[in-house]
């Protein structure tokens, strides 16, 4: 897949395609209907398919404030997008000039100019423009003025409603890692290098493998089972604790990973985390002989689950 980004010129091979509009942040149930709308129509027609969406997040202009609440890194995202079978994908830069683009003045800049789009496939509340003035029926009459179609998916439901980032966000908050799964149709994966740590874990014969957290969102502090991927790809089991390390001073937020039945140098790696299931809140137990039982029992409960 060709990955566009920092605004490069879009390659004349990925021009004149049908392209999936979005953000697309977590890339879950909802997002793969319209991402793969759009594959099946440009599949239908014989040009490339295509997926548009924005670097860093709208929100984070407009709000820097806000918590981290990223579902996916722009790498992982790019990664799932790939794996889908997409042509190209293009992140567009959204910036304060982007934001100030009246709807048509976006739309003859990107849709037209750069990617020469045939089709334009987005979700029923994608908006766009100044103050997202721009709306998917504005997009249908822009697209007929400028020669593309334009189709809106409906949304992807369940019991629960509407399949949405915001449904996921609040499972992994309230400690639901394989509700959130359901919806992302994957385990919440935290992926990052791997760091240096104040290795107590080594000194009581459990080495952990320590990530920061950086944009992602922080799902409910406690322990984890968990499955990590390796360099090279291969998959194994281990118990996590995601948080402030209450028995450590001072307290620093990290995700500390103990991959059971294995062992390896991994500083300096790039490894990934999922959450597939929450064993415990996070808590300060009665000196390191406490906390050593505790991690043994926490390994034993992290092999039940992931062994069913």
């Amino acid at each position: 897949m060709e990955r566009i980004t920092n605004g490069a010129i879009v390659p004349e091979r990925v021009r004149g395609g049908v392209v999936a509009l979005g953000n697309f942040d977590g890339f879950h149930a909802g997002h793969q209907a319209v991402v793969g709308r759009a594959l099946a129509l440009a599949q239908e027609r014989g040009v490339p398919a295509l997926v548009a969406s924005f670097d860093p997040h709208p929100a984070r202009l407009f709000k820097p404030e806000l918590p981290p609440f990223a579902l996916t890194s722009t790498t992982q995202r790019l990664d799932l997008l790939a794996a889908f079978g997409l042509d190209a994908a293009v992140m567009i830069p959204f910036t304060r000039e982007l934001a100030a683009m009246s709807g048509e003045t976006f739309v003859e800049n990107w849709l037209v100019r750069r990617l020469a789009v045939s089709g334009v496939v987005t979700g029923g509340d994608f908006t766009f423009g100044l103050a997202r003035s721009g709306d998917t029926a504005q997009l249908a009459a822009l697209g007929a003025v400028h020669g593309f179609m334009a189709e809106v998916v409906a949304p992807v439901t369940d019991a629960g409603g509407t399949i949405s980032s915001t449904r996921v966000r609040a499972a992994l908050r309230a400690a639901d890692p394989a509700g959130a799964a359901t919806l992302l149709t994957r385990p919440f994966t935290i992926r990052g290098t791997v760091e240096h740590g104040a290795k107590l874990g080594r000194t009581l014969g459990f080495p952990t493998a320590n990530l920061r957290l950086g944009d992602y969102l922080r799902p409910a502090y406690g322990v984890y089972a968990v499955r990590v991927r390796l360099p090279g790809g291969k998959r194994v089991d281990g118990v996590a604790n995601l948080g402030i390390r209450p028995m450590i001073e001072p307290p620093i937020e990290l995700l500390e990973t103990w991959i059971m039945d294995w062992s390896g140098d991994l500083y300096g790696k790039v490894i990934e985390v999922e959450l597939v299931a929450f064993l415990r809140p996070e808590a300060k137990l009665d000196g390191l002989d406490a906390l050593k039982a505790q991690i043994a029992a926490d390994a034993e409960a992290a092999r039940a689950v992931l062994g069913a």
